[in-house]
């Protein structure tokens, strides 16, 4: 094997595909980066048994072939000389590297003994169509909420369900969770499937500013394209939590308050409890404000937001970056709080648009009052 690839173009491609190179392997051969020289270009492939990267970059091919390097090592080392024209050539020893007047050497594995892995092939496959930012804007208000022990695998993903001219996004932890949908283009027929955290995050990382993509997926994979760039990856098996069955029909009390005010108000609360093993807030609802507080051996925080309140008043206890990430997820300038008791779920939502809503469960103290 033996190319000349300008170094940003190889040094970008690199690092976008290591993404995907396995942390702690048994097989050291799943850290690595299978590079392709071939044709025209050179596929540059990393896979770790759940998702596999794939770019192809445009390169000067004087000898087709492939092999396998570490994957960590390769983008970072040719993340040093992306500034100049390089050259790569294996020999007996791996891979040399050439570039200006430098010359450095690199272990290599053979790509024989790369796994295989779930086809990128799009035959036989459903798929929906969607804009890139509806994705990207849809992936960064739910994923936050997966799940990322390993009890129930299935809600290390988000259900995300084609039907009707909506794309449905569900996630949640056993704490929280979230749920948005947006507009899709078009599709074959109706999908449903969970698709891990990780992938939905690589995939909202590669996506472009405001194309329409297609997303093919059958029973058992995923896979798509922007660009050069083609993510694969396992969907988790098994039944996922229905909202239906979460979410309260109706709520007794219903606040309305600042958005960026109740960020603030929480994240000044959140410093004097950072670290503690009881590390909760507090939100004593009355009828135009309020009243956040926060205890902890290092002091006392107590502060009066403003809001409108509509129903009963309410004293609840909450883990508070649950409530931080969901109101900094939302985009209004007014957030809708809705309750019933002081040990029942609580959403919130924007005012006006509610097509994103986060259900979040609160923290049962001895002071509670229903």
């Amino acid at each position: 094997m033996k190319f000349i690839c300008e170094g940003t173009v190889l040094s970008e491609a690199a690092f976008t595909v290591s993404k995907a190179c396995a942390a702690k392997p048994i097989n050291p051969i799943m850290e690595c980066i299978k590079i392709k020289a071939e044709n025209d270009g050179v596929i540059l492939t990393a896979y770790d048994g759940e998702i596999s990267i794939e770019k192809k970059v445009l390169a000067e091919v004087l000898e087709e072939g492939e092999l396998c390097v570490n994957g960590k090592t390769f983008a970072d080392f040719i993340g040093k000389i992306s500034m100049l024209e390089v050259s790569i050539a294996s020999d007996e020893r791996g891979i040399v590297i050439r570039y200006a007047d430098s010359e450095s050497y690199m272990q290599a594995l053979s790509a024989e003994e790369y796994p295989r892995f779930f086809s990128a092939s799009t035959d036989g496959k459903e798929y929906f169509e969607i804009n890139e930012n509806q994705l990207k804007t849809l992936i960064s208000q739910v994923v936050f909420c997966c799940a990322t022990d390993e009890s129930r695998p299935i809600l290390k993903g988000a259900l995300l369900v084609a039907k009707d001219g909506k794309l449905e996004a569900s996630a949640l932890d056993g704490f929280r969770m979230a749920n948005s949908s947006c507009d899709i283009v078009g599709g074959s027929s109706d999908m449903k499937i969970v698709c891990p955290a990780r992938t939905l995050t690589e995939i909202s990382r590669m996506l472009g500013d405001g194309e329409n993509l297609k997303i093919y997926a059958d029973k058992n994979s995923l896979s798509v394209a922007v660009q050069d760039t083609v993510i694969t990856s396992r969907l988790y098996a098994g039944e996922f939590v229905r909202k239906e069955n979460i979410y309260p029909v109706d709520f007794v009390t219903k606040v309305r308050v600042k958005r960026t005010e109740l960020i603030d108000s929480i994240e000044r609360a959140s410093v004097l409890i950072r670290g503690e093993k009881n590390s909760f807030i507090q939100f004593d609802i009355k009828m135009n404000k309020i009243i956040i507080t926060a205890n902890s051996d290092m002091g006392k925080v107590e502060e009066i937001v403003s809001a409108d309140l509509e129903g009963k008043e309410l004293r609840i206890a909450m883990n508070g970056k649950y409530v931080l990430d969901a109101a900094k997820a939302l985009n209004e300038e007014t957030v809708l709080m809705s309750f019933n008791t002081s040990i029942s779920p609580f959403t919130l939502e924007n005012t006006e648009d509610n097509r994103c809503q986060y259900l979040v469960l609160p923290v049962r103290t001895s002071t509670q009052q229903g």
